[in-house]
């Protein structure tokens, strides 16, 4: 009896000797999901605009994973474990959301089988994360239950009866699909199977479905291009969507820019010397802050009830840029304390700074009233849209050399700019945005006022 006991024993354990056991729990519990922190401002969603990693790329804490773009700004987003990536949850321009994984980071991949039963006795063979055990007891029936029950549990998991190494992620995949991994061709380090390979094994199973795949690709090359809303011009559609419900009403005057044009000319040479790139812009905007000292009334906003005026203490002045990626404004801060020179510097700060895709949540936010120069693209004339919570912003036109009759009756040669408003007429009249505009234009036209600050 006893010899028969150890023989049937021994065929059992025979039986399951090719059974190799993998630390699943471990996977799973080491595989962490990064998720989308709070980034503030409000922002529930951003836009992928570039991935630092890959799948299969080992990262350390405060590494950059990658970086998005909300209605903001342009945010890094980085890692706050070590590990090896095993996922990417988003492409480059798809939407993530805050709270939502971004990546999952395998804290502690574990690819080394956690026992070889070749190298241990039928008695103290024992199946991971699970009571059942070989009795020590020489009952027949006792040791084929055991064995039994362990093939059995193997048996429902049969992505882990295999030698081959794989991410946990490429295991998921295959688990899945039900596919056994010691089938599938690896194309990975050390015999790895990689994702790619998973998915080359689930085409090559199926040639039609891979014909299909052929012609849609084939049908869609011969159709129209179609682009998803992202980023600034995501941002565009809202915002600009919100200002077509202000009523508001435009306002057109013109410039006359010869003193303008004559001090740049006379000071270009030594502003050249300084390293500093004079331009008509930082007067424009010193202009407006002294015009706004008189006229508080445009530097203000309306709540969301229509039942208070809120009167800005500080000129943050937007400058609409056009740059690659679509129309951006960001904002001089405090200009009312600002020198011309001043001015030149920050402005040259923020262009750079939009160029280079730079710009931080606190260059674009706080604006209260904005200018847009079409001139220097071309255009005379043209009618902008507020930027909420605004009430107020001008667009300026080319400057030109045109004739001009003076008061005397003689024809003159003189710089002209066109100047174009648009204001909320909740609560700015014409009368107003005139008087405003008329200051303003006194102070463009007469730069020596901006100089002395006077």
């Amino acid at each position: 009896m006893i010899l028969r006991i150890l023989f049937k024993a021994n065929t059992l354990y025979s039986s399951v000797n090719k059974v190799q056991f993998y630390r699943t729990s471990a996977v799973l519990l080491n595989t962490v999901q990064f998720k989308l922190s709070d980034i503030g401002e409000g922002i529930r969603e951003v836009t992928v605009r570039e991935w630092s990693v890959k799948v299969g790329d080992i990262v350390s804490q405060f590494d950059n994973i990658c970086s998005v773009e909300s209605d903001k700004a342009t945010v890094n987003i980085t890692s706050r474990y070590d590990g090896t990536i095993t996922k990417l949850y988003y492409q480059v321009g798809e939407i993530a959301l805050v709270g939502k994984p971004l990546v999952d980071i395998d804290v502690n991949e574990v690819d080394v089988p956690i026992r070889d039963p070749a190298n241990v006795p039928p008695e103290k063979l024992v199946l991971e994360n699970s009571s059942n055990t070989l009795p020590s007891s020489s009952s027949e029936a006792g040791i084929q239950k055991s064995m039994e029950n362990a093939i059995s549990m193997v048996d429902l998991d049969p992505c882990h009866i295999n030698r081959t190494l794989a991410t946990p992620a490429v295991r998921r995949i295959a688990k899945e699909n039900n596919i056994l991994l010691s089938n599938v061709i690896a194309t990975g380090k050390k015999g790895r199977v990689l994702k790619e390979d998973i998915l080359r094994h689930m085409t090559g199973n199926n040639d039609k479905d891979e014909k299909l795949v052929i012609e849609e690709k084939s049908f869609h090359k011969q159709t129209d291009t179609v682009q998803q809303i992202q980023g600034v011009r995501k941002v565009m559609i809202k915002t600009m969507t919100k200002s077509h419900s202000i009523p508001s009403f435009g306002y057109c005057d013109e410039i006359n820019m010869s003193k303008l044009v004559l001090m740049k000319y006379e000071v270009k040479e030594y502003a050249k010397s300084k390293n500093i790139n004079i331009t008509y812009m930082p007067f424009f905007i010193k202009a407006l802050s002294k015009a706004l000292l008189e006229y508080p009334i445009l530097n203000a906003s309306l709540n969301e009830e229509c039942e208070h005026i809120i009167l800005k203490n500080s000129h943050n002045i937007g400058v609409a840029m056009d740059t690659k990626e679509g129309l951006i404004v960001p904002n001089i801060k405090n200009v009312e304390k600002l020198s011309i020179a001043e001015i030149t510097s920050e402005l040259n700060r923020l262009l750079v700074a939009g160029r280079e895709s730079r710009l931080g949540p606190s260059d674009m936010l706080g604006g209260t009233i904005t200018i847009s120069n079409i001139g220097i693209i071309g255009g005379t004339y043209t009618r902008p849209l507020i930027l909420p919570p605004e009430v107020c912003i001008v667009a300026l036109g080319k400057t030109r050399l045109v004739p001009a009759i003076s008061e005397n009756g003689d024809v003159t040669k003189v710089y002209q700019m066109a100047a174009s408003w648009t204001a909320d007429h909740r609560i700015i009249d014409g009368a107003t945005m005139a008087r405003f505009s008329n200051l303003w234009k006194t102070y463009v036209e007469n730069p020596n006022f901006l100089l002395l600050d006077l």
